[in-house]
């Protein structure tokens, strides 16, 4: 295993540290049995190879490997190496959710970036700092921001085609002993639509086992590759809303949703709905998604987990419902700012942003707007935020990002703003 590691020449090729000399080693590590090193060389991965959510040239070339190591049954811990497979495939999950991953549009802003990467010198691989910074970003500094952006398309692109070679693996592993592995694989041939007639009946299969063996399944597990075969175009069969497991109804109605559009039935419906005006769920993530460098990393998989963003069930809902079409839209106005005043973080990002499209669908309102101006559901999500303090909050602290984006929509960018605005 692994014996073309070294044939590679990775000092020329660049991670988000520079030269990718050290991938070798952390890619070794993760068969190692010692699971204290095979965590560091995780979290050594993520960070260089997939840093805070980017994807770089070295990461393409690592992609083969780790799925050597996956389809090597020795392999201590496939389920993490799935974890960071999936994550190199589309990056964070919510900037392609809920529709998929819509590789057309990817592979049109990639035309010509292939090139632009073959034009790129090397990274800088000596101790001098200042010549390292110097070498690597000269080049992309010197490109246009229309080439910069077919560079790094072209990048991406290229690491979700390395993923993409795997399907046929991944497809074997959806019936794995360990449902975590079954878990992952199904999150991860979720985002590939160009494999979808090998994919979709591998699915099937797998769901349809789900329970008749002998081997125990998570509802989880079961939720999760509902909402895979959603996003790959076949629906659900609707005998799953009547699953005595609320996660499983849940996946159900995702996939049914992501398939059937304005037409979805209204159990469909209600279950989104529900789901969508919910309270966080508590179910926390394994530790190989939510913190790679954890010790925990083996620990169970819990058993409503589904790895689709990050395990928020609600935020996943509230996204999906505008795929049910204008009919339903006040209702959806009304579970999203149901659920705003009690989540925070990435999980207040996630209902805010469903809720600020429907309120601003013109898009922003004018800077200075009054708010005698605001049309009564722009008033609606004003008046939430001003009353409601865990929406601007990340682990108790000033959320940015939440501020920054109640701004882009032209409302004051901080709850006490917010109150002074309405008074």
């Amino acid at each position: 295993m692994l014996d073309g590691l070294d044939n590679i020449d990775w000092a020329r090729l660049g991670h988000a540290y520079g030269a990718a000399d050290d991938v070798p080693d952390q890619l070794r590590a993760l068969a190692s049995p010692d699971p204290a090193v095979r965590d560091e060389a995780l979290g050594e991965l993520y960070t260089n190879v997939f840093h805070q959510g980017g994807r770089f040239e070295a990461s393409a070339y690592a992609v083969p490997f780790l799925l050597e190591l996956l389809a090597d049954a020795a392999t201590p811990d496939p389920a993490a190496v799935l974890g960071l497979l999936g994550a190199l495939a589309v990056g964070f999950d919510e900037g392609v959710l809920p529709d998929g991953f819509p590789v057309a549009g990817h592979r049109r802003a990639a035309e010509g970036g292939r090139e632009l990467l073959a034009a790129k010198p090397p990274p800088w691989t000596g101790p001098d700092e200042s010549a390292k910074e110097y070498v690597e970003y000269t080049y992309v500094e010197s490109l246009t921001a229309a080439e910069q952006s077919r560079l790094w398309a072209y990048i991406e692109l290229s690491v979700y085609d390395a993923v993409r070679a795997g399907v046929p693996l991944l497809r074997t592993l959806l019936h794995h002993s360990d449902p975590g592995v079954r878990t992952g694989a199904a999150y991860t041939v979720a985002w590939f639509p160009e494999e979808a007639t090998g994919t979709v009946p591998a699915l099937a299969a797998a769901i349809d086992a789900a329970g008749k063996s002998g081997v125990e399944v998570t509802s989880g597990e079961v939720a999760t590759m509902l909402v895979a075969s959603g996003l790959l175009g076949a629906a659900p069969d609707v005998r799953w809303m009547a699953d005595p497991r609320p996660v499983v109804r849940w996946g159900a109605a995702i996939g049914r949703a992501r398939v059937l559009g304005a037409a979805a039935d209204p159990a469909t419906v209600e279950e989104l709905l529900s789901w969508a005006a919910a309270p966080p769920d508590g179910i926390a993530a394994p530790d190989y998604a939510a913190d790679p460098s954890r010790d925990e990393v083996l620990a169970p998989l819990p058993e409503g987990w589904v790895p689709f963003l990050d395990g928020d069930l609600g935020g996943y809902a509230g996204l999906a419902l505008r795929q049910l079409g204008p009919r339903h839209s006040d209702r959806a106005f009304d579970a999203l700012l149901d659920r705003l005043p009690v989540v925070s973080g990435d999980r207040s990002l996630t209902v805010l942003g469903a809720a600020l499209r429907l309120a601003f669908p013109d898009g922003p309102a004018p800077t200075g707007t009054p708010v005698a101006a605001l049309t009564p559901r722009q008033r609606r999500l004003a008046e939430v935020l001003g009353r409601s303090t865990e929406p601007w909050l990340i682990d108790g602290q000033e959320f940015g990002n939440v501020s920054m984006l109640v701004e882009e929509y032209g409302l004051p960018g901080s709850r006490p703003g917010m109150l002074a605005y309405l008074r």
